[in-house]
């Protein structure tokens, strides 16, 4: 086999291998002969360890023979009146990193999850989400389609809803994972309206020829005036997967979730899918100088809510998803303002540092207190000292902003949830009474309400401290 040919079946296996692990549980599990937590542990770790081997030997061939793009053609998934839907995979400068950090923090945090959740009664459905959880990140990254990213898109939002939720058994993480998907729904709209108007101008999904060459190199003359309200939309997408202000109430809710999930998820890949977003479309902000400007002030307004905030967080994964906020935040910024190569490198730091600390997150009080052991006593204060530069007044306002996280949650509750709910629940009663009428004037039982319950029960205005708290012992040690 020529390294060409190598080269090219490479993406395919890489993307293959978490499908087809996926599908086998998923299958199993249909079947009614769900493996062994030690089957699923094997399978987890020939899956990642292949794709990671896979991965990096597409990386060391593409680097020795100077390919910078691969693009792999699996046919079309429809031509019907002159519109294409091909399926294509690419790698190229922006891709590769994205791939590697996947398939390699991927295989980690399975790695590290097999003890983790041992023993746990959803151990078998968190590692079918986390494979297709995977699969969802390297189709959207690889995907050389906006068609493709959206459906990349989409698994990972859905993934991650269900992860939120894993302990089912709570209120809690049910009613907040809800919140992350309707957030999620929100603005996926956005990507959606930009799919259709890039097949509608360009007359093609495929970014390399809607862009007139391989990223970096792209240009979006193809779009003409149509480039600002494309570029608008995609920000308004990249926003809500990357909880920027004001849409990032969703991201303490989300860790509801196990540990593991909160890592590989809201400290490494999804919350960077946003700025990967925003990095394929490189072209439309360069022609989009006012969206480029928007990204630039997003960016700045929500390091800086999320670096107040996580300043008064009571529990450690709240200040790791604030501080990972924070740097997509800076990421933005840097994107904004064109320095695409240092943004790619800002998140494939950032990943893998927030993956550590977030996998350590249950030991960091036993940490703090050995360094404090060895340093003989309570450890000074770091940082700024607020008190010697700020009037006492303006401190406490601050402090008040800081633990109602920016009144973000209570504007977007009373303007836009509340009202939503309102229409909602009007829909509810119309639809009961409706079929009241058709089923002869019956009316709803208390047990028909357990079966449909209202919108109000997915929706909570700020999440409580004891619903952070598990009812379960082993989830409660593990928290």
């Amino acid at each position: 086999m020529t390294i060409d040919l190598l080269i090219h079946r490479l993406p395919v296996v890489i993307i293959g291998l978490p499908g087809i692990a996926f599908l086998l549980l998923a299958f199993s599990w249909l079947v009614g002969a769900a493996p062994s937590e030690r089957m699923v542990a094997r399978i987890t770790k020939l899956t990642m360890g292949l794709a990671t081997l896979a991965a990096l030997t597409l990386g060391v061939l593409m680097l020795r023979s100077g390919v910078h793009h691969v693009a792999v053609g699996l046919g079309d998934w429809l031509d019907v009146g002159g519109y294409e839907f091909p399926l294509i995979l690419v790698v190229d400068r922006l891709s590769l990193p994205f791939m590697v950090l996947t398939v390699v923090l991927a295989g980690l945090v399975g790695l590290f999850s097999t003890n983790y959740l041992h023993r746990d009664v959803g151990y078998f459905r968190f590692f079918a989400l986390m494979h297709l959880f995977a699969f969802g990140v390297l189709l959207l990254t690889m995907g050389g389609t906006i068609d493709m990213l959206l459906a990349g898109w989409e698994l990972v939002g859905l993934t991650s809803a269900l992860l939120i939720a894993f302990f089912q058994d709570r209120r809690a993480p049910a009613a907040n994972a809800m919140r992350a998907f309707i957030t999620y729904r929100a603005c996926d709209i956005g990507l959606l309206v930009a799919a259709v108007l890039m097949h509608h101008y360009a007359r093609t999904a495929v970014f390399d020829e809607a862009f007139g060459g391989p990223w970096p190199n792209g240009d979006a003359s193809a779009f003409a005036g149509s480039a600002t309200l494309m570029a608008g939309l995609l920000v308004w997408a990249a926003m809500g997967k990357s909880a920027q202000v004001p849409l990032s109430g969703w991201l303490p809710r989300a860790m509801e979730g196990p540990t593991p999930s909160s890592a590989i998820f809201y400290g490494a890949l999804s919350i960077h899918a946003g700025a990967y977003l925003l990095l394929r479309a490189e072209p439309l902000l360069d022609r989009a100088p006012i969206v480029s400007a928007a990204v630039v002030a997003i960016g700045f307004a929500s390091a800086v809510h999320a670096t107040l905030v996580g300043r008064v967080q009571s529990d450690a994964k709240s200040a790791l998803a604030y501080a990972s906020m924070a740097q997509v935040g800076i990421i933005f910024m840097e994107i904004g303002l064109g320095f695409r190569l240092l943004a790619v490198l800002h998140i494939c730091g950032n990943a893998a540092v927030r993956t550590l600390q977030f996998l350590r997150a249950p030991s960091m009080l036993q940490d703090y207190h050995q360094i404090e052991a060895g340093a003989g006593g309570a450890l000074g204060r770091t940082g700024l000292h607020y008190e010697m530069v700020l009037p006492a007044g303006f401190r406490r306002w601050l402090y008040r902003l800081a633990i109602d996280r920016g009144h973000h949650d209570t504007l977007l509750q009373r303007y836009v949830i509340g009202p939503a709910l309102s229409v909602a629940q009007l829909l509810d009663d119309l639809e009961r009474a409706w079929v009241g009428l058709m089923m002869g004037g019956r009316q709803s039982t208390p047990e028909d309400d357990e079966v449909a319950p209202s919108a109000e029960a997915f929706v909570t205005l700020t999440p409580s401290p004891s619903s952070r708290v598990s009812k379960h012992p082993a989830v409660e040690e593990r928290r």
